[in-house]
């Protein structure tokens, strides 16, 4: 029996789907692994509870995990906005469940069932409209962070979380991974900047009111008319904006800066709203969504990555959203791992650390390597 397993259905009823990914499962890693991760598409969101119920029956995972997705990854196949479900499996890769509840408080966000360990690697499914991330991110988190936000439903509440024999729709579910598994991640973004950087000299909260000791909205105007129209026609699909990682770096290009939502400009008083909080000093550039560059970035990372499987976290902008034909991220990643299993799905945000620190990210391929 191999270590690790990953199976794809296309069968558009959830019984037959969840019979065909447990068998092949089975077949490959055998009963009772020590993890098992579930992803199915909204088609199946109903659904969800009676595949985890089986695959628990059947399969008899120490630990099953799993969301519903807008689209989910199996193998080298991306299944984009149909029905399929997706199941990974690993042997020897002892885990520990976690169940994550965030209670609003007068002094911010109180998260409930954080692990006590102070080692190891977090794979979390967040729901992006009950759960804050960011409370398991930052620089003192004790673990490395991974995973996606759900991403089946656009609304609080329909979302599906799956951890051990429940269902839920709120908060977060995952697992922590022992330290003896040496995880490792890669974190290839999916934009590349345009015009110059610029430092931020005026900003309160997620808006940036000036760069470069002007009105933002000037700058980005600045930028706009000087661009060539292959730029312009990338502008034309989504502009966002970078807010750079390291700030001691000399230079910035691509893979230097979280990608961060761009969400309006207000012109009576030049600012600009982003998709998070922006400090003063910050170094920041305008970016678009390129496939080229996107292409390029994942096949770099993943040229000197090995591993015997992976589980993909990608952006659910990514996809024919982003690229000209299916199964780009998900093919690359399979090609360069020797076609070792691989599963994942789409998410409405990307976990994976850069450096030495946790981020949630935008438009992102993020891996996770199981040795």
């Amino acid at each position: 029996m191999s270590r690790y397993g990953a199976a794809l259905s296309e069968h558009p009823d959830a019984a037959g789907a969840a019979g065909e990914v447990i068998g092949e499962i089975l077949e490959t890693v055998g009963p009772s692994p020590d993890l098992a991760v579930l992803f199915t598409s909204a088609s199946h969101l109903d659904a969800i509870g009676e595949i985890a119920d089986a695959v628990n029956q059947v399969l008899c995972p120490a630990t099953l995990v799993g969301a519903a997705a807008v689209s989910v990854i199996g193998g080298a196949r991306e299944v984009e906005e149909r029905p399929a479900v997706s199941l990974w499996a690993a042997a020897r890769c002892p885990s520990r469940p976690v169940r994550l509840e965030a209670v609003r408080g007068p002094e911010g966000w109180v998260v409930g069932g954080m692990p006590a360990d102070t080692e190891g690697t977090l794979l979390v499914f967040p729901d992006p409209f009950t759960f804050p991330s960011e409370a398991l991110l930052g620089a003192d988190s004790p673990w490395t962070v991974v995973g996606g936000l759900a991403s089946a439903a656009g609304r609080p509440g329909g979302n599906r979380l799956i951890l051990g024999n429940t269902t839920h729709t709120d908060g977060a579910v995952g697992v922590l991974v022992d330290p003896a598994v040496e995880v490792r991640t890669v974190v290839s973004q999916g934009c590349r900047p345009i015009g110059q950087p610029f430092t931020v000299t005026k900003s309160e909260g997620n808006i940036v009111a000036e760069m470069g000791g002007r009105p933002a909205v000037d700058r980005l105007r600045e930028i706009l008319l000087a661009l060539n129209e292959t730029d312009r026609a990338q502008v034309a699909r989504g502009l966002h904006f970078g807010v750079v990682i390291d700030e001691h770096q000399s230079e910035f290009g691509r893979g230097d800066f979280l990608i961060r939502t761009l969400m309006g400009a207000d012109e009576d008083t030049g600012a600009l709203a982003v998709g998070d909080a922006v400090a003063v000093g910050t170094t920041v550039q305008f970016q678009v969504r390129d496939a080229a560059a996107a292409d390029e970035d994942l096949r770099e990372l993943m040229a000197d990555a090995s591993a015997g499987s992976a589980l993909i976290f990608t952006c659910n902008g990514r996809g024919t959203h982003l690229f000209d034909g299916p199964d780009h991220d998900a093919a690359v990643v399979h090609a360069a791992l020797a076609q070792a299993p691989v599963a994942g799905m789409f998410c409405a945000g990307e976990l994976g650390p850069i450096g030495n620190r946790n981020f949630m990210h935008g438009f992102t391929a993020s891996v996770v390597l199981f040795p």
